[in-house]
């Protein structure tokens, strides 16, 4: 199959101001950037600690409202597929200011949902606009200078994970006091707020490229087939969201109806798997040097070594809390290890890139979460822990069918793709200027 020819590098207004004396990119921009992830992805998890009492609000069942989780997750992959790619064709800001205001919208509908049939969709809208979380992923990798690109990554993915701890508890917080309403009528002025603070301090940022919008969504599907490196990182991503929403679908239930624990209490167990931001950066770090391969042994292997733990936790609150927290720490470990590999691959596809693996990222996510729903309806907590178990192991046995033919692939990579993207730094003035909005 031909290779797309790549265009020049996008460039941006105002790029000089963008790096400090030590030519690296503004904290204050990363900041902001971390920031607005976090509240971004937090869209998703709000549901997650409330699932017990939207279930008793809308009198839907366990395996019912077990679906609000799942649909948000296959909201998010479509909205992957077809709002994603357009990082690489629209002006990336304005399409974080689009994104925002629509989901404050979604949200403010799933506020105000009478029943299950209207918050659904509702959810699914959601994690559909919730993308913008990823776009402005792959806008901090191109914002980068190329030797600190890992490091900025998992600074603004450690955004995101806090935004996911921070989202079940305050959310369990929020509707011990108000309800579940107040909670997202809450996200939705926040997003409303996000969409004005990103028109204000973000650069504008457009990826030059001569696609069309059907070519750049039927490029995602051809990067899949011609890249070995991010069909494996997409295969890791899918089992490892997989057993991460297995887990979380389903802990609220566990939490409530064993433990007898109220909302505010089990919000506050998002708090445990604070760890999981640490090892975003440290694992962004590690695929810098070059240690890819034995952080995803290393991390596949600790997911394994969870679900022991977490299966434990029924009877001890000791072993969930340390399930938990080797949960976090293998699956976002994981997952950043996975995107600092798929950067690598075609500097000016990373929103494509992206889009590809956090489609199955995000399919794997929605498996896991309807079939911990569904086998919590069956078998319990010990369904549960078959299927997280099963996703973790899948995990770690993709680890060992592939371990071989992973080096010769990146080694011979550089052959067949196209160019590496120039130097930007210090940028062209005369270049900013003709690709900026």
């Amino acid at each position: 199959m031909t290779q797309e020819r790549p265009p020049p590098p996008g460039d941006l207004q105002g790029a000089s101001g963008l790096l400090d004396h030590r030519g690296r990119l503004s904290r204050s921009l990363v900041a902001v950037m971390a920031l607005c992830t976090g509240l971004a992805v937090a869209n998703n998890y709000y549901a997650q600690p409330l699932l017990p009492i939207i279930g008793r609000s809308l009198h839907m069942g366990t395996g019912q409202a077990g679906l609000i989780v799942t649909f948000a997750q296959v909201g998010y992959a479509c909205g992957l597929l077809f709002f994603l790619p357009l990082g690489d064709l629209w002006e990336r800001r304005r399409l974080i200011v689009v994104l925002s205001l629509a989901v404050s919208a979604a949200l403010l509908v799933m506020a105000s949902a009478p029943s299950g049939s209207v918050l659904l969709p509702a959810a699914a809208a959601v994690g559909a606009f919730s993308v913008l979380a990823q776009v402005l992923v792959p806008f901090s990798a191109s914002l980068a200078p190329d030797h600190e690109r890992g490091r900025v990554v998992g600074m603004v993915m450690s955004g995101l994970l806090v935004g996911i701890l921070l989202a079940r508890t305050v959310s369990g917080a929020v509707a011990g006091v108000g309800g579940f309403r107040v909670v997202y009528v809450a996200a939705a002025a926040a997003m409303f707020v996000q969409a004005l603070v990103v028109r204000a301090t973000l650069p504008a940022w457009r990826q030059a490229t001569t696609l069309r919008y059907p070519a750049l969504v039927g490029s995602v599907f051809r990067l899949l087939a011609e890249e070995p490196v991010l069909r494996r990182r997409a295969q890791y991503g899918l089992l490892s969201f997989g057993t991460f929403s297995a887990f979380w679908t389903s802990m609220a239930f566990l939490l409530a109806r064993h433990y007898h624990y109220s909302t505010p209490v089990i919000g506050l167990f998002g708090l445990v798997g604070a760890a999981g931001a640490v090892a975003a950066t440290g694992a962004g770090r590690l695929s810098d040097r070059g240690w890819a391969r034995r952080t995803t042994l290393g991390t596949a292997s600790l997911l394994v070594a969870s679900w022991l733990l977490l299966w434990w936790g029924h009877a001890s609150l000791v072993a969930l809390i340390c399930g938990i927290a080797a949960l976090d720490v293998g699956v976002q470990g994981l997952h950043i290890t996975n995107q600092g590999e798929i950067y690598k691959l075609r500097p000016e596809a990373r929103s494509r890139l992206t889009s590809a693996y956090m489609v199955l990222y995000f399919v794997g996510g929605g498996i896991g979460s309807a079939g911990s729903a569904f086998a919590y309806d069956s078998l319990g907590w010990d369904g549960v822990c078959l299927v997280g178990g099963a996703f973790a192991l899948g995990a770690l046995a993709l680890w060992f069918a592939t371990e071989r033919r992973s080096a010769p692939e990146r080694r011979a990579a550089p052959e067949r793709r196209s160019a590496p993207e120039p130097p930007r730094w210090p940028p062209s003035p005369a270049k900013s200027r003709s690709h900026v909005a």
